[in-house]
């Protein structure tokens, strides 16, 4: 049995990323695999045929491949910040939150910064798709700088990465020319919290299980 969850991850997947953030806000320690994704180990892809990130071996052998799921698990381990029972209170308008991002905003983010990947895409009319969808989430955000309630939620931490990649598809519309003043609020507040930066720690590539890499870095061993 291993002494320690194995977290299969890649630093800048957005799925990693939430899963991370659980994890830490959780104070889980795993052992991480940073993975190449043009070269992903076996070990990885024998617990899960899907072959993406995150994916999270339990010391009991059981798997957990979705990023969501992770988040559930670590949260009902260890919710000291009321994360997963503030979720639960409104489920149904949570579900539908993160439906929205998860399949409507990814989608049109893919042919937003992707425009390669595809054939006949024009990558400005998914923007303004996104950008619609933005506008509903910068209209939630309240006065605490959080789209729900006075402190960092499940909704935030799930939702984040995706924003973050849509600044990075094009920096300087983002911050120049998109008029939602509120969400690049957030978004500039959640990359400087002391979290964001922990979970972006750079990790070796992992190669075999000789080698060993916790998360957080906390002196496991």
């Amino acid at each position: 049995m291993a002494k320690f969850p194995i977290l299969y991850s890649f630093r800048r997947c957005p799925y990693a990323m939430r899963a991370r953030m659980a994890l830490f806000i959780s104070n889980i320690t795993c052992e991480l695999r940073e993975v190449k994704l043009s070269n992903k180990p076996s070990e990885m892809l024998s617990l899960s045929s899907k072959g993406t990130v995150p994916v999270l071996l339990l010391e009991d052998g059981s798997v957990i491949d979705e990023s969501l799921d992770i988040m559930f698990w670590a949260l009902e381990k260890n919710d000291t910040n009321s994360l997963f029972r503030d979720y639960m209170i409104n489920e149904a308008e949570n579900k539908k939150f993160l439906n929205m991002i998860d399949i409507d905003f990814k989608y049109a983010l893919d042919r937003y910064k992707y425009p390669n990947r595809y054939d006949n895409v024009d990558p400005i009319m998914y923007r303004e798709i996104c950008h619609n969808i933005l506008i509903g989430i910068n209209d939630k955000i309240n006065e605490n700088n959080y789209i729900y309630g006075k402190y960092l939620s499940f909704i935030d931490i799930a939702t984040l990465p995706f924003i973050r990649q849509f600044r990075i598809a094009d920096p300087s519309w983002f911050d120049n020319e998109m008029p939602q003043t509120k969400i690049k609020n957030w978004l500039t507040n959640f990359l400087n919290l002391p979290i964001f930066r922990q979970i972006m720690t750079k990790y070796p590539e992992w190669v075999n299980e000789k080698e060993q890499f916790f998360f957080p870095n906390n002196g496991a061993n």
